[in-house]
């Protein structure tokens, strides 16, 4: 899952001539659905998202208070554009959660997001629908976040690079046909056991 995070002073969403949702000041939240994607990376992403400290304090202090510390608003739009792969110059979007998924666990994330903080201060666009998005940046303060890839089991790691190793020992203990062929004596009768390079005929010419 991968978002775009922007601190915005307002931002709304505008769907064909209406205008949906829109917020004051607080966060723009663009997301992106991988079909990796389980409860675990939801519930990671509303938790970051969250408490992710982009406004000031009360003294002026940067990067000190939360979208929730300053009862601030949240506007989420879907897009998952965000799980683009590029193959040269054409965008590739395998990675992203198909639609029949996506939908009911972005409306999951949602849920999410209004259980934790306050209903009233969440808006989002319209799933699946061509959107203009209007966002005013404030800073400009715009951060990428994704959630924590799965870690590799510690165990299967090892007997990898045992795996590796056995391989890399057989390989220097088995000579090569070429060295094997190179350390063989050549009888005096075989024909090929020339003074000359191979492909060169000045050995069988007449003295």
């Amino acid at each position: 899952m991968k978002a775009i995070i922007q601190r915005v002073t307002r931002a709304s969403v505008t769907v064909g001539e209406e205008q949906i949702s829109s917020i004051g000041r607080g966060i723009c939240v663009l997301l992106g659905l991988s079909v990796e994607d389980t409860q675990k990376e939801l519930e990671h992403m509303v938790r970051k998202i969250l408490n992710l400290r982009v406004f000031e304090d009360e003294s002026g202090k940067q990067w000190s208070k939360s979208v929730m510390d300053k009862q601030y608003e949240v506007l989420c739009v879907s897009q998952f554009t965000l799980q683009c792969i590029l193959k040269g110059n054409k965008p590739d979007y395998h990675m992203a959660m198909p639609t029949d998924q996506a939908e009911s666990f972005y409306n999951s994330f949602l849920e999410q997001l209004r259980k934790t903080y306050k209903p009233e201060l969440i808006q989002d666009g319209k799933f699946g629908a061509y959107m203009q998005v209007h966002i005013q940046n404030d800073g400009p303060v715009t951060i990428e976040l994704e959630s924590p890839a799965a870690p590799t089991d510690s165990k299967q790691l090892a007997k990898l690079e045992k795996q590796q190793q056995r391989k890399e020992k057989t390989r220097m203990k088995v000579p090569s046909e070429s060295s094997r062929e190179r350390n063989v004596p050549r009888s005096k009768n075989d024909p090929s056991a020339s003074s000359g390079a191979e492909g060169d005929v000045s050995s069988e010419r007449e003295p």
